[in-house]
């Protein structure tokens, strides 16, 4: 019986040690690291592009993750650009955070396009029409939101940020400027959120192991 018992405990253990995410699979070390604007907390950021299906999958999932998020984690979002013709929904991003239209116009803008079908994500012209309707504001504010000498700053570092993730497309998720994971990698978006949860953990660990 005793012998039993043991064997037994041995399995749960190797159940809970399988059970963790594999390093290289499941999540993996970011091309660089990348320092972090809150050092003091975990930081989460997601790498997204409006116009990825993926990512408008992803947002309502994410939205409620982030809401049971404990006090020393914090979650931001840095647009996707690894390429020219994202550059539009980037600069949508950054424009709508400048207007503080962002809690108000994230899911819309999503549903434009992909749900309505309305707004073609390339088009700048389009979304600049778009965003100067849904907030009421007068398009030349938005226009200039849109074209301000911080808008190439904010650019320049978002893709930078892309390639020092190391990510290969979006949603993408990272973890304290160390880690990555992603839907792809984990296996569902489910999934991607439950490593993270792993892996803020052992930063959280990291953390205070260095205290």
């Amino acid at each position: 019986m005793k012998k039993l018992l043991i064997a037994l405990m041995l399995l749960a253990s190797f159940n809970v040690l399988a059970a963790d995410p594999q390093a290289g699979t499941e999540f993996d070390r970011t091309a660089q690291t990348i320092p972090t604007d809150t050092p003091n907390k975990i930081e989460v950021i997601e790498l997204f592009w409006y116009g990825c299906i993926h990512c408008y999958q992803m947002d309502p999932i994410l939205a409620a993750w982030v809401k049971k998020l404990p006090a020393d984690v914090v979650f931001k979002r840095v647009p996707g650009l690894p390429r020219a013709d994202w550059a539009p929904m980037a600069k949508a991003y950054y424009a709508m955070e400048d207007l503080k239209l962002t809690e108000k116009l994230h899911t819309p803008l999503f549903d434009a396009i992909h749900k309505q079908k309305v707004l073609n994500p390339t088009d700048e012209v389009a979304t600049i029409d778009w965003i100067t309707k849904q907030s009421g504001l007068d398009r030349k504010k938005v226009e200039e939101a849109f074209k301000s000498f911080s808008m190439n700053n904010k650019l320049n570092r978002a893709a930078q940020f892309f390639r020092a993730s190391g990510a290969t497309g979006v949603p993408g998720i990272i973890i304290d400027g160390q880690y990555i994971t992603s839907s792809t990698m984990a296996g569902s978006n489910e999934q991607a959120l439950k490593v993270a949860d792993y892996l803020i953990a052992n930063v959280r660990a990291a953390k205070a192991g260095k205290k």
